[in-house]
């Protein structure tokens, strides 16, 4: 299978150099992914491609925290359904990179599906269906949501610093949002999004979203159309048969490091075989 390798051979240097840094971004503009490999890589390093990367960090209030910048990635043994990162959130990264410190032996694959031909793969009346706005409804448990939050809004920094008061500014500030507080402190959470938009780094139209996703560390949402039709199972099962025509899959070796345009190239993973093998993210905005 041919990737869209960048290789440290190839460059003349096995460091992160701005030339590397050039050419992460030229594949990202062409294909919406790139992967690194043979690069002199480690933390640090990969928490520093993220920083060059991305204007503004996010995180994912599930994940643990590796550094300023990383968390570790950690979603079970079985296989993840293709999605965008944070595709159900309101500030939806850009740019996704995983860094895979050890590899597992088998199984494990990173699958990578470019939006935009799936988009290109759909039927006219598919395209019409899945270029309406879509709301996206679900319970978050109150440690989860105050994490989050914490992260976003630029007047705090901990989760016990959340008020009612900073969930008003967050709405305020990003529209298309909105909120019940339960008595137990858990948040019905309501947001419209685009399953169909367009690329933040090289524009075109991808069916980009987080349908066909897992909710490893979440309640399942429910998926409701503009048009009042809720998107059920067997439609969800067609979607992801196509998705599957558009997929390739990444087998990991020690040290590489997949970049993705997050809001253009869906990803997954097949089932996990081998439980040896380390993957790590970062993921921000441009």
């Amino acid at each position: 299978m041919n990737y869209n390798v960048i290789r440290a051979t190839e460059e003349g240097t096995a460091s992160v150099t701005p030339a590397i840094l050039e050419k992460i971004n030229s594949h990202l503009a062409s294909d919406g992914w790139t992967l690194l490999r043979g690069l002199e890589m480690d933390m640090p390093a990969f928490s520093d491609i993220t920083q060059q990367l991305c204007k503004t960090i996010t995180f994912d209030p599930a994940r643990e925290n590796t550094d300023k910048n990383t968390q570790k990635v950690d979603a079970g043994l079985g296989p993840i359904g293709l999605h965008i990162e944070n595709g159900n959130t309101p500030v939806c990264p850009d740019i996704v990179a995983f860094y895979s410190t050890k590899a597992a032996f088998q199984g494990s694959q990173t699958t990578i599906c470019d939006g935009r031909r799936v988009f290109e793969a759909f039927s006219e009346a598919q395209q019409k269906r899945w270029s309406q706005r879509m709301t996206v409804t679900r319970t978050l448990p109150e440690v989860l949501w105050k994490r989050y939050l914490a992260n976003e809004h630029p007047a705090i920094s901990e989760p016990e610093e959340v008020t009612r008061e900073h969930i008003l500014q967050f709405k305020a500030a990003i529209p298309d949002q909105d909120f019940t507080l339960n008595d137990d402190g858990s948040l019905e959470y309501r947001i419209k999004v685009s399953p169909v938009r367009a690329s933040s780094v090289s524009g075109g139209q991808a069916f980009a979203n987080a349908i066909l996703g897992p909710s490893h560390n979440y309640e399942p949402p429910v998926y409701t159309l503009e048009d009042g039709s809720t998107v059920l199972s067997d439609e969800v099962e067609e979607l992801r048969d196509i998705a599957e025509t558009c997929t390739v899959e990444i087998n990991w070796q020690d040290g590489d490091v997949a970049v993705i345009d997050n809001t253009r190239v869906m990803h997954g993973r097949r089932a996990i075989k081998d439980q040896d093998r380390q993957l790590f993210i970062g993921m921000g905005r441009l």
